[in-house]
């Protein structure tokens, strides 16, 4: 995603995040740019995103969150803006999506494989030597204990505190009441607009609309 405009005069920057969202350095530094552009007086993220990494979603969100501090920020969401793409609108000052936009998916995935009885039938061993019980663990190689299980919830945890404070701070909801909301499960846009997810049903132009309304921003 990078932001589109032209420079010649004030205008409204247009920033697309699309696809999976990972730590991109260039999108991060064209955000910095833009909260010191006089010349953009507002900046709308059009979302279309399945969500990415935990580090993706982070860094951009803070990047957007200190964006909003400098100027009106909107959020439009496409078909999709889920998980990590759900975490990027929140810092917005107001997000639309259309009534069928699937959203929502607040929560942290960690998956790992586990091949060692396919390995056995193929007559393979494998020998682990490690500098402590929870080094390299999960392991495809290893069956997965309870001891790697609880380490590894315990990660998973933390990250997911870190989104449920997130959407808290910048929805003005209770922790409880997110909670309620974050079990993993999407909602199209018309869930999310009745549980507080998103402000309001449309697109570009009502995003356009709210910014001269409530901005003074001309469209």
């Amino acid at each position: 995603g990078r932001f589109t405009g032209s420079a010649s005069r004030d205008y409204i920057a247009r920033l697309s995040v699309e696809r999976v969202i990972v730590d991109d350095t260039d999108r991060l530094a064209a955000i910095e740019e833009a909260i010191d552009d006089k010349k953009i007086k507002a900046v709308m993220v059009r979302i279309n995103s399945p969500g990415g990494t935990v580090v993706g979603g982070e860094a951009l969100h803070g990047a957007l969150v200190r964006l909003a501090e400098t100027k009106p920020v909107v959020a439009v969401m496409g078909d999709l803006a889920t998980s990590a793409g759900y975490m990027i609108a929140v810092p917005a000052h107001h997000i639309v999506a259309r009534e069928g936009t699937i959203t929502g998916s607040i929560g942290v995935l960690f998956q790992t494989a586990e091949i060692t009885d396919l390995l056995a039938k193929l007559g393979i061993g494998v020998e682990t030597i490690q500098s402590g019980p929870l080094k390299a663990e999960p392991s495809p190689f290893k069956k997965l204990t309870p001891e790697v299980r609880h380490a590894t919830q315990i990660l998973v945890d933390d990250m997911f505190g870190m989104f449920i404070g997130m959407v808290a701070t910048h929805r003005k909801m209770s922790l409880g009441k997110v909670r309620k909301l974050a079990d993993g499960r999407v909602f199209t846009g018309r869930m999310a607009v009745k549980n507080g997810l998103i402000d309001a049903i449309g697109g570009e132009r009502e995003a356009l609309r709210w910014l001269e309304a409530n901005k003074d921003i001309e469209k």
